[in-house]
């Protein structure tokens, strides 16, 4: 099951006018906001409906690999049941040619149980793991 996706804008400030404007009419809001100093540079607001964000707008700055090579512009988070499965998922994607974006950990400025673990696909999407459970 997809948890959430996300894509990266060139103009921000644009695109974040853009997105609360035509989302408003489809009861669509934002539900979360992660500042660059939170983050280490990751700007990006979560849109969605009953408290859960499920789309994300962002900056550029998260959709570059950890050894410097850029990404397509495209997040795609898939629902792990636990914390092990996002281990294995990491390790399965790192051994059949993912570039590592952030290994498996909490991302506590998302919030306090996000555990999740994030790739680099051979086509340069940024494809996550993500448990939200607190053990």
């Amino acid at each position: 099951m997809i948890d959430h996706m996300g894509i990266s804008a060139r103009d921000f400030e644009s695109s974040r006018r853009f997105y609360d404007a035509a989302l408003t009419p489809l009861g669509v809001a934002t539900m979360m906001e992660v500042h660059p100093e939170e983050s280490g540079g990751y700007h990006g607001i979560g849109y969605g409906k009953d408290g859960k964000p499920f789309f994300w707008l962002s900056n550029d700055v998260h959709h570059v690999a950890t050894d410097g090579a850029r990404g397509t512009g495209i997040h795609i988070a898939f629902a792990a049941e636990n914390r092990a499965a996002v281990d294995a998922y990491y390790a399965a994607a790192m051994a059949h040619g993912g570039r590592d974006n952030g290994p498996p950990g909490i991302r506590a400025h998302y919030h306090p149980t996000y555990y999740a673990a994030f790739v680099i696909d051979p086509d340069g999407f940024n494809v996550e793991a993500v448990c939200h459970a607190p053990e």
